[in-house]
């Protein structure tokens, strides 16, 4: 929006309206202008902090030039111009209306005075009072332009207001500061969308600028939506990990940029002896870790996301999403000043009007888009070049200005709007996976479901619980192992390694090798869960200050690149639990092929895998006598029910835990009690009396047995821990 003009190739779909309507709805909007300034001197009103701002003055004037340039001389017979020297001051980039100020010298406009704005805009709205007296009428379409166009005007002058007052010694606040609450971030999640082709831009109801259409057809790739804006809190640990100064997360020209100009935090941050400090519109304030990071770049939000592992989703991909959070009137928060944190709930969250989310779509035509003729059509179709489409309005954008097809746009290095960061990830992610899991091994002659699906929030609570019980003795014996060898495997990890985990860990398996091992320097878990990943990488971040934290939101068997945040430093996997004993043989290859591929030439990989031992043990481990591992098996079916629509009665249902010799391994099912149908995203199952779903196998090792799957996958068993009773092994591979 910097210093935008709109265009008359805005639609706009009116009745024709009553003079009382139309006049209404332009006092309200020339009213708003003039009650942004009340807090204002006439000095604060004069001054320019730097090129791309403007004098608000200049702002009052330029937004009644408008009316009169292009409403009023051309329509009102009899209007007599204000000023005609007022046409040179108070034009922008209209090059058919004729030259101009040049923009960076507008703050050297002492004259007029804003007394002699102030009058020229009453003169201007006694003009259009004469206009409208018979109603809008084929004036409709401009009126609401003109309108719109004050509309960014009015955000503008908040927008440049704080730029001044940021530049002042005295940090004179515009509005008084409001006593906030503290609150706690809820943890970054992801809704997963399924793409295919839809259609965006503007569907022809109501006021649109002309580059918000024609609407058309977009295909989308499968892939996910950060749930909130990025917070205060995620950026200082951006910052605390170097991210200003690591040219990889970073564009070569923003690399560039951010050295020459000295950027080391958002730009209205002030470092002060009790931490970050923030230039608002409601004055210095402490830099709340909650509420969403404003005044960033495109630059820097594009290094953010990389640094994070994910990337800037595109305008179609905000627009598409944005489809669910968009509820009429839900948004209209004008007046706030400052974002807010994200107010509790599900789905998508301050999608409009908290900040502007820079997209990673340059700003560019639509299919079909035609520039308005006349000297109002210039503005948009010109500028589509160099910069780059901000979605989703702020808390300084008028209320009822913000709409899903809103096209803001700026250039790359600018930060002086109330630009936020929001993430996306490629890939549908867990949601959709889970619907297509389940459509698909239900719908199986021997139905089955992945065992990955268990570990919503409730299962992972109830998994947690089976590792305490008595008869369940991997996680206990692993513990053991990894203490009692921990000086061992230390000495195989070399200096400034990065650990990988598969999973997203921080439990008491990882801190034992991160205790033993202070060399290592990098600490990356990969995870599908955004929850557990972001509850991981806090606790790991806390107890260990001078670790680089780098956490990866994928499925490990799946994830093609490390971060960035490994780069040229020596691997070293970690993937404990005898999770392995979950794939099939084939899985298991396939994943250990892949781990070496992700993990690269020359990594160790440090992999737990339970062993083969006497039925009686093994059966006992996965059907304990409180029921637990029983609850846990039943939770799949209630997050069906949750999550797909379903409608199991889990106690028509019964969990069997079975050791299967030929194969070596405990198989766990859900057997069906009686014959009965269920549904499960709009589709119906039946199961027979004593049908089973197979939802887990956990299988056993012998130490030749998994130096020979090792071996197949390009790894060497390089050395190995067992322990005694009930038997567990540790090995080291080696790519």
């Amino acid at each position: 929006m910097g210093d935008t003009e709109p265009t008359t190739g805005a639609r706009a779909h009116r009745p024709r309206t009553a003079v009382p309507e139309a006049l209404a709805r332009y006092r309200a909007v020339r009213q708003s202008s003039e009650a942004l300034i009340r807090a204002l001197t006439p000095e604060d009103m004069q001054v320019q902090s730097m090129p791309d701002a403007s004098p608000t003055k200049w702002h009052l004037a330029h937004t009644s030039w408008f009316f009169e340039t292009f409403l009023l001389v051309p329509n009102l017979p009899g209007y007599r111009v204000f000023d005609a020297r007022f046409g040179y001051l108070f034009n922008s980039y209209y090059e058919a209306v004729g030259p101009r100020q040049p923009r960076p010298a507008r703050g050297l406009i002492t004259r007029p005075s804003v007394d002699d704005v102030l009058a020229y805009r009453a003169h201007v709205d006694a003009g259009m009072a004469r206009l409208l007296e018979n109603g809008a009428g084929e004036h409709a379409a401009l009126l609401d332009l003109g309108l719109a166009h004050e509309q960014q005007h009015q955000e503008l002058i908040l927008m440049d207001i704080l730029h001044l007052f940021a530049a002042s010694p005295l940090s004179p606040a515009y509005a008084p500061p409001r006593g906030e609450p503290r609150r706690i971030a809820a943890p970054l999640d992801y809704l997963g969308f399924e793409g295919g082709l839809v259609e965006i831009g503007h569907a022809g109801d109501g006021f649109a600028f002309d580059n918000e259409g024609p609407r058309h057809k977009v295909w989308l790739e499968p892939f996910r939506l950060a749930d909130r804006l990025v917070t205060n809190g995620e950026w200082l640990a951006f910052m605390a990990d170097g991210g200003y100064a690591r040219p990889e997360f970073w564009l070569s020209e923003g690399w560039a940029r951010g050295q020459e100009e000295g950027w080391r935090a958002p730009l209205y941050w002030r470092e002060g002896g009790d931490g970050w400090l923030a230039m608002t519109l409601r004055g210095l304030r402490p830099v709340d870790p909650a509420a969403p990071v404003s005044h960033v770049s495109y630059y820097e939000a594009d290094a953010y996301a990389s640094w994070a592992g994910a990337r800037l989703p595109t305008e179609a991909e905000w627009e598409h999403a944005s489809a669910q959070a968009w509820h009429e009137g839900e948004f209209l928060s004008s007046g706030r000043l400052v974002p807010q944190p994200a107010p509790a709930g599900q789905g998508l969250r301050q999608m409009f009007g908290d900040l502007w989310e820079w997209t990673r779509s340059a700003y560019g035509p639509y299919p079909g888009f035609r520039p308005a003729r006349g000297a109002v059509g210039e503005y948009n179709g010109k500028f589509m070049s160099g910069q780059f489409v901000l979605r989703g309005g702020a808390c300084v954008t008028p209320g009822g200005h913000v709409r899903a097809s809103y096209r803001n746009f700026f250039y790359p290095h600018q930060r002086w709007m109330f630009s936020g960061v929001r993430l996306a990830l490629d890939g549908a992610g867990e949601g959709a996976s889970l619907r297509d899991d389940v459509l698909e091994g239900l719908a199986k002659a021997r139905k089955q479901i992945p065992p990955k699906h268990f570990y919503d929030a409730e299962g992972s609570r109830l998994f947690e619980a089976i590792t305490e019980l008595r008869e369940y003795y991997p996680t206990r014996t692993e513990v053991g192992l990894l203490r009692q060898a921990a000086g061992e495997i230390a000495a195989e990890i070399p200096d400034g390694a990065a650990l990988v985990e598969f999973g997203s860990g921080a439990s008491v398996k990882t801190r034992i090798l991160l205790d033993a091992a202070p060399q290592v320097a990098v600490y990356a878990p990969i995870d599908i869960s955004a929850s557990a990943l972001d509850e991981a990488a806090h606790a790991i971040r806390a107890d260990y200050p001078r670790l680089t934290v780098a956490p990866l939101r994928e499925d490990f068997t799946t994830a093609l690149e490390l971060p960035r945040a490994t780069a040229g430093r020596p691997v070293v996997g970690f993937f404990p639990g005898s999770t392995i004993g979950n794939f099939t043989p084939d899985e298991a290859l396939d994943f250990l092929k892949g781990a070496r591929r992700l993990l690269g030439e020359g990594s160790a990989f440090l992999v737990g895998a339970d062993l083969v031992k006497d039925e009686a043990t093994l059966v006992a481990a996965y059907d304990d006598a409180l029921g637990v591992t029983a609850a846990f098996n039943k939770n799949l079916l209630a997050r069906i029910n949750r999550e797909l629509s379903g409608d199991f009665n889990l106690d028509a249902f019964a969990h069997r835990a079975v050791w299967n010799a030929a194969e070596r391994r405990i198989e766990m099912h859900l057997v069906s009690l009686k014959d009965q149908a269920v549904t499960a995203a709009g589709r119906t199952f039946r199961f027979a009396a004593g049908e089973t779903l197979h939802t887990e196998n956990s299988h056993k090792f012998t130490l030749d047995g998994l130096a020979e799957l090792a071996a197949k996958a390009g790894w060497r068993l390089q050395r190995r821990w067992v322990s005694a009773h009930p038997a567990f092994a540790v090995v080291l591979l080696r790519a």
